[in-house]
């Protein structure tokens, strides 16, 4: 099944998918409570979104049981964590951003990405880390350069004026 405009997942929807995915490479048996646990919501939370999830044909799904991800889902689940992944990656190889602030900052932004741009910020990443002059890519260069340039100035908005 091939997931249409019809029955497109919404940002909550493609986060449950992505915690399903991400606890079933720790631990084969994912229950409901593990995923309100990983998503910091309600168990009723949970049990409303593996039913919509089901309904779309993207988990295997009954009530006091594991939750598996169907072949679609799985599928959905791994396009999910890989744009947060390449945008994780952006903010922290190349913006140099801490972890956290990146982690956050990534699961906010992965639904937004369409897989060209998701393509692309790939690619991007790629050609920064394996391009430089000297013994340094352009990534650290830049890196330098914020830390650098930063160092001096009062932290405000990219829209204040001077």
């Amino acid at each position: 099944m091939q997931i249409t405009s019809k029955n497109s997942l919404s940002s909550s929807l493609e986060d449950y998918l992505e915690a399903i995915v991400n606890l079933a490479d720790k631990t084969q048996a994912v229950h409901s409570t593990d995923i309100a646990k990983a998503l910091g919501v309600a168990k009723p939370s949970v049990t409303g979104a593996l039913r919509a999830l089901k309904q779309k044909g993207l988990v295997y799904y009954k009530p006091y049981g594991c939750v598996t991800l169907t072949e679609t889902g799985r599928k959905a689940a791994l396009r999910v964590a890989r744009k947060h992944e390449i945008i994780k990656s952006f903010f922290v190889d190349i913006l140099g951003v801490d972890a956290d602030t990146a982690q956050q900052a990534a699961c906010k932004a992965e639904h937004a990405f369409g897989p060209e741009l998701a393509n692309r910020l790939f690619l991007f990443v790629d050609f920064v880390n394996h391009t430089g002059n000297g013994d340094e890519n352009i990534a650290e260069q830049f890196k330098v350069f914020c830390r650098r340039k930063l160092k001096n100035i009062q932290p405000k908005n990219i829209s204040d004026k001077d």
